[in-house]
């Protein structure tokens, strides 16, 4: 069994057991998060889709831990005009891990 969801803007195929890495949320540490986004369950074989998303369905999630990526370093430049610039960006994400998909 497995389901489609939607959170932060992307789409993530989800298994009970998943460990999966998503944009940040608003969760504390070793709370359960649920997300409601589900656009296609697959189960015993039948995939449902839904139009955007499947009603009544719902996939739990554990937060493990809420972080930060490594750093990516933006660096813009014109050759011969003395100028340049260096930027650093860590992007936040959460780890979430699936526990039950109800459908």
């Amino acid at each position: 069994m497995y389901a489609v969801v939607k959170t932060g803007g992307k789409q993530y195929k989800v298994q009970e057991g998943d460990v999966i890495f998503v944009e940040k949320l608003t969760a504390e540490v070793d709370s359960n998060v649920e997300l409601n986004e589900v656009l296609a369950v697959n189960k015993d074989g039948s995939l449902v889709v839904g139009a955007p998303v499947v009603e009544g369905a719902k996939v739990v999630a554990k937060v493990l831990k809420q972080g930060k990526a490594k750093k990516v370093i933006v660096f813009k430049y014109k050759s011969k005009k003395d100028s340049k610039k260096k930027r650093g960006h860590r992007q936040p994400f959460t780890k979430l891990q699936i526990e039950k998909i109800e459908a």
